[in-house]
């Protein structure tokens, strides 16, 4: 039974009487969300991010970040007295031997990826709808931070297992950082060590980084974002006439936007609980532990690296040498160039194309992509080239399912990935422009129907008959 009504006021008139919470917490409870279903796409990362931390915390009381060599005596029959490390034998136990424990493994793996997705897409439609303009730059570039640190977040959790592939990985991103000019060999060395594989600690590094350091920036980002989110407030698309540039129309926190959220919540939790426990991803055991001297065929990072290994591949032999020093060895162009330059295009275009257009006015509207047919257009060629360069990190499975062999992959791919996404921006470019044109022809022939309509009412009125 719920309390009476005189009894709730008396203790809200208690509570603001010592906090003075009340304007603030009136304020909170109006705040205003768009009412669109593409808003709900940051909301997803942040359940998902959620769902990290919660499934995270229990698998940080089984894992053991040691790379000390140890023999397996657990359930798994095929790994029955094979020497692993620490790491590797506790993963597997969570996997095996503890309760819930690949559900939860599995959860969390699924819980990074959709984090990851959601992250992509709502950065997606941030910029095919103009919302990164003034007065919202700073939360742009914030959205773009986080989406690169989520990333290096989920290859150091990746990499913590210890198994075969992971250890490929990060063979490879060991590679990359010592390609860096100037810095990378002494910034290799300081990391792992010693020399790939490096020393032991380089596994509690990882670790520190994953579970304590990478979480609280992300965090804070996260904290940050919404805050500026909240104080520039949401923007929001022109539906009718009451939606302008100093009006917002939407639902307030409570009790419209709460409980959508609250249920949003349960459902992506619902839904990453369900991946956990009804599809496999990573089955560590099936690749075995992992060993310097050993290699297999696919062994690359986790799929949202994939645009990097294609990279890696796809970039021609080149080092920048002067003299007998190489100065920029290969690696550096597909592993740690190509990814710094998605990440400046990304990061300036609001100024750019600030500068293109001349239009330095606050916007709180969104465009739909077809009222911005240039930036709409490089959008779709620049995510096109990326999506290009991401398919080609899949050319050996390509060729192992396909049979189509690597050298022409990559010979076909080297063209594909410049005429494709060259092509794509004039046909997505005069795609909308064709849209605006015909809604320019809808609106004449409706205003055009409309007069008549009305030039007919009037000689109807001046013929009808006086009484």
């Amino acid at each position: 039974m719920s309390a009476p009504p005189a009894r709730r006021t008396a203790a809200a008139a208690i509570v603001d009487e010592r906090t003075s919470s009340a304007p603030a917490l009136r304020k909170a409870l109006r705040y205003l969300f768009p009412d669109h279903w593409s808003f709900l796409l940051g909301e997803i990362a942040l359940y998902a991010f959620i769902t990290l931390i919660l499934t995270g915390i229990y698998l940080a009381l089984f894992f053991h970040p040691s790379l000390a060599k140890t023999v397996y005596h657990g359930p798994y029959a095929p790994l029955r007295g094979a020497q692993v490390s620490e790491a590797y034998k506790s993963v597997i136990e969570i996997s095996f031997s503890q309760k819930a424990g690949l559900l939860i493994r599995q959860t969390h793996h699924w819980a990074a990826d959709v984090f990851v997705v959601a992250i992509v897409v709502h950065l997606m439609r941030v910029f095919f709808t103009g919302a990164f303009r003034k007065p919202r730059e700073l939360i742009w570039l914030i959205g773009l931070i986080l989406l690169f640190t989520s990333l290096l977040e989920g290859y150091l959790g990746y990499s913590l297992v210890d198994d075969l592939l992971s250890g490929m990985g990060l063979a490879i991103g060991y590679s990359v950082l010592l390609s860096v000019p100037i810095i990378g060999g002494p910034l290799g060395l300081l990391l792992f060590g010693a020399p790939f594989p490096g020393k032991d600690l380089f596994e509690s590094r990882m670790y520190i980084a994953h579970v304590f350091l990478l979480p609280a920036l992300l965090a804070t980002l996260i904290g940050v974002h919404l805050a500026l989110v909240a104080a520039r407030h949401h923007t929001q698309f022109r539906r009718d006439r009451r939606h302008t540039e100093r009006k917002l129309v939407g639902v307030p926190l409570f009790p419209g936007q709460a409980p959508r959220s609250l249920a949003l919540m349960l459902v992506v939790a619902a839904a990453l609980l369900l991946l956990g426990g009804l599809v496999q991803i990573n089955p560590v055991w099936q690749w075995g532990p992992y060993e310097p001297w050993l290699a297999s065929n696919g062994a690359q990072p986790d799929w949202y690296l994939g645009w990097l290994i294609g990279a890696l591949r796809l970039m021609p032999s080149f080092d920048v040498v002067i003299g007998h020093y190489t100065l920029v060895p290969n690696p550096f162009w597909g592993g740690a160039g190509f990814p710094l330059f998605v990440l400046l295009v990304l990061a300036v275009f609001p100024w750019v194309e600030r500068r293109l257009t001349g239009d330095r006015l606050a916007h709180n509207l969104l465009d739909r992509p077809r009222d911005a047919p240039t930036r709409t257009a490089f959008g779709v060629a620049f995510l096109g080239w990326v999506f290009l360069i991401f398919v080609f990190g899949a050319a050996d499975r390509v060729y192992v399912l396909w049979g189509i062999s690597y050298e022409t992959l990559l010979n076909v791919f080297r063209v594909a990935i410049w005429v494709l996404p060259l092509g794509a921006f004039f046909l997505v470019r005069r795609l909308c422009r064709e849209l605006q044109a015909s809604e320019r022809i809808e609106l004449e022939r409706e205003r055009a129907e409309a007069e008549a309509a009305q030039v007919e009412a009037e000689l109807q009125a001046q013929a009808r008959p006086v009484v």
